[in-house]
């Protein structure tokens, strides 16, 4: 009896997903045929990798551009907030390929080249100010769109559209901002503060305006930075030109007013080679080919403190020398009030006020402060994980692995950081992206981030 019962007990579990029992010579064949009819894929060395879009955080404004989330197909609900990665899959039935993505204050812009190579601009969400430029619907109806819940066309005024390529992009508070190769820099948005690089008018309504303004700029340009209301230009020989907003200093032109036309900033970068600048809010960093850290603005939190003490506002860069405490800098990123830094080794230092990385216990601190480089992967499984780069949202960081790995902490505001909850994160938590991460976009309270599948 007992041996019978065993016999009928007895069963494996094949690839197809069931159990069979050993109960008689025809369950045998079967599984044998079962067995001998699975087939393994694996990636080979040819597998081609598939650009991949994913965005989560706050999709009320439609700045994850997924329509499908703010109207519903049947049965399913409206989605005010993404708590995690969710594919973007825009360029599929546009026909483009992404080059580049910006997040700003609640909208999203994408710069995208065609297959016969022509450049395209792309936005989505908030467009209350024309930061999307001049959106209606339907067409010629005059209806204008203050929210934009799926990416849509913006057109720049350019004399060779065929010829022109778009090379960089970001985004502000309310403005956007668009260098080319051939026809100089594009912005488009709220210039209350001379941020558009343009002449203040007192009272401008900003609300459905077709405005687009044009600043001729014949030096190639290698990064874009907006503030909330200030714009930097950084060229490939290394200089920076500011415009905007300068009531903490911002500009970096030894000056608290506002300056609407491209200036050159100088101080302590006059004559070095900057690779590098990040402003999120109106404090800002820029490293130097040498490894060098410079910064300048609001330092009401201790961003700047370690040159200019206890005071909270700085109009002129300063190199800030934290020497060898931190090695050679590879990248800053200047959150609102918090600063962050990824020197050549891969490790990263935070310091300021708010979620620094190092616990609910360390919420303020004048002097870099090392995360410890096991929170990103780094392991006797994994001894060489590093850090190759770093972004930053108004509250929060965001890592980036040399595996594609992406790593985030900080304020969790509607969801930004994609970890399924919309708690705060208080040391790197790794985000599961189903995808290999290559680039990142941080908004305030939006991600987007541009990877290549795993296969």
């Amino acid at each position: 009896m007992a041996r019978c019962l065993q016999r009928l007990c007895l069963a494996i579990f094949i690839p197809t997903g069931r159990w069979i029992r050993f109960g008689s010579s025809y369950r045998r064949k079967m599984l044998k045929r079962e067995l001998d009819d699975t087939v393994f894929q694996y990636a080979g060395d040819n597998v081609k990798y598939a650009d991949r879009l994913y965005g989560w955080g706050c999709a009320a404004t439609g700045a994850l551009g997924l329509k499908t989330l703010l109207k519903p197909e049947r049965r399913q609900k409206v989605r005010m907030t993404q708590l995690t990665p969710l594919r973007i899959d825009f360029s599929h039935h546009h026909r483009v390929k992404v080059k580049h993505v910006a997040c700003g204050y609640g909208f999203t812009s994408y710069l995208c080249q065609t297959p016969e190579g022509k450049h395209l601009l792309y936005g989505t969400g908030l467009n209350t100010d024309s930061q999307l430029g001049y959106q209606e619907f339907p067409r010629k109806s005059g209806r204008i769109l203050d929210y934009v819940i799926e990416p849509a066309s913006i057109g720049l005024p350019l004399s060779s559209p065929n010829r022109t390529n778009l090379t960089h992009i970001a985004c502000g508070r309310a403005h956007l901002v668009v260098a080319t190769d051939k026809e100089g820099v594009f912005t488009l948005g709220h210039n209350a503060y001379g941020q558009c690089g343009r002449a203040i008018v007192e009272n401008e309504s900003y609300r459905g305006s077709q405005i687009i303004n044009k600043i001729p700029f014949s030096e190639p340009i290698k990064q874009i930075v907006c503030g909330q209301d200030h714009t930097l230009l950084l060229t490939d020989s290394g200089q920076v030109y500011s415009f905007g907003l300068g009531s903490d200093g911002q500009t970096g032109l030894e000056t608290y007013d506002n300056v609407s036309t491209p200036t050159l900033v100088k101080g302590d970068i006059e004559g070095e080679k900057i690779v590098s600048i990040s402003s999120r809010a109106d404090t800002v960093l820029a490293v130097s080919d040498r490894g060098d850290l410079f910064g300048w603005g609001n330092s009401e939190y201790d961003q700047l403190s370690v040159v200019i003490g206890d005071r909270i506002q700085l109009n002129v860069p300063c190199h800030l020398p934290f020497g060898d405490a931190v090695g050679k800098v590879k990248k800053a990123a200047a959150a609102g009030s918090m600063c962050a830094l990824l020197n050549e080794n891969g490790s990263v230092f935070t310091w300021g006020f708010g979620i620094l990385g190092k616990g609910p216990k360390l919420e303020k601190s004048k002097e870099p402060e090392q995360i410890p480089q096991s929170l990103f992967g780094l392991n006797d499984l994994n001894p060489n994980a590093k850090v190759v780069d770093i972004s930053c949202g108004l509250y929060h960081f965001a890592a980036l692995t040399d595996s594609g790995a992406l790593y985030v902490w900080g304020k969790n505001r509607t969801a930004c950081l994609g970890l399924g909850h919309v708690l705060d994160q208080f040391f790197p938590y790794k985000v599961q992206v189903p995808a290999e991460v290559k680039s990142i976009g941080c908004g305030v309270d939006h991600m987007v981030v541009m990877c290549k599948s795993f296969g």
